[in-house]
């Protein structure tokens, strides 16, 4: 069926973020906006991480490779809601459609897996101070993001093929800002069930297994702070953990709200808007939580800024 899929060249409509054939330049002002932000906080913390010495240790080595993943994230979907905002209703190929399909998947498990591993970080900078650095050493470091990437692709390999399998009309209408797995899933035509029963298993497998990880994390985080018998002690344990636990919370809550739910209960307006959530504001938002209550980063982006003047300075004159 794949194959009568890429002989028979189906295409897909995309309708955008809005109903309807009107523009929305506002929109795409408002978009293009949060995207550049998106861009620039994420490449300056990837930069950051990787040139200053102070940003070595293996939470702020999670976090670059966290705002990688959220630069490619947010560059798979937004530039073509962008260019959807100015010209809705574009075709787009079943190749085309099915590529931003897939890395869109794989990049959203990458991320959560990734989110997992830095709250196995704090648990055991929290729970296991004296132990951290013989634990979280740099090669465990590298085998969890190889690791991360590795599971998200054959994640997401396995439900492209399943999806694309499908039978689609030779011309179908997507209610949605880009190829969603919801939204592919709705518009087949063939049986569907076996697909769906496979993918709602095994992607449910994949998705619970970081966040089964985070909640354990936490827990033992929350009955290790709690046994703290100072309070300056349990706020300091606490302020190393708020920022991980917000984007954990927006991130798995949107992502559990949209993909966990049979397809008879599938609607496309809350699709979208929680779409955005997840895919555009928070990976916006990722390198600002993370950086504007952390005195170490203020202090490696001051150190930065103070650098670059003073090259500026040397050249001048």
């Amino acid at each position: 069926m794949a194959l009568a899929n890429l002989t028979g060249s189906p295409q897909f409509l995309l309708l955008g973020l809005m109903d309807g054939t009107d523009d929305h330049p506002l929109l795409f002002l408002l978009f293009l906006g949060v995207y550049l932000l998106n861009a620039l906080g994420n490449l300056s913390m990837v930069v950051l991480v990787r040139s200053d010495a102070a940003l070595c240790s293996p939470m702020y080595y999670f976090l670059g490779h966290l705002s990688f993943v959220d630069i490619c994230f947010t560059t798979v979907t937004v530039p073509r809601l962008l260019a959807s905002l100015l010209r809705p209703g574009q075709a787009v190929s079943f190749q085309a459609c099915f590529g931003q399909m897939y890395f869109f998947v794989a990049l959203g498990i990458t991320e959560s897996y990734l989110l997992a591993a830095m709250s196995y970080d704090r648990a055991v900078a929290v729970c296991r101070p004296l132990r951290y650095s013989a634990v979280m050493t740099p090669r465990r470091c590298a085998a969890l993001v190889v690791a991360s990437w590795a599971m998200a692709h054959l994640h997401s390999l396995l439900h492209t093929l399943l999806i694309s399998a499908l039978s689609y009309p030779r011309s179908a209408p997507v209610r949605h800002f880009f190829c969603d797995m919801t939204v592919m899933l709705s518009l087949a035509t063939s049986d569907k069930f076996a697909a769906e029963t496979a993918i709602f298993s095994e992607g449910l497998a994949v998705v619970l297994a970081p966040l089964l990880l985070v909640s354990l994390s936490y827990a033992r985080i929350l009955v290790a702070v709690l046994g703290v018998q100072s309070a300056g002690g349990r706020r300091r344990a606490f302020s190393t953990c708020g920022a991980h636990l917000l984007v954990v919370l927006l991130f798995f809550g949107s992502v559990l709200s949209v993909y966990f739910r049979p397809s008879s209960a599938y609607s496309a307006r809350y699709d979208r808007l929680a779409s955005v959530v997840y895919a555009v504001v928070t990976p916006t938002l990722n390198p600002f939580i993370y950086s504007l209550r952390n005195k170490e980063v203020k202090g490696a982006l001051k150190r930065g800024l103070r650098g670059r003047a003073a090259l500026q300075e040397v050249y001048y004159i």
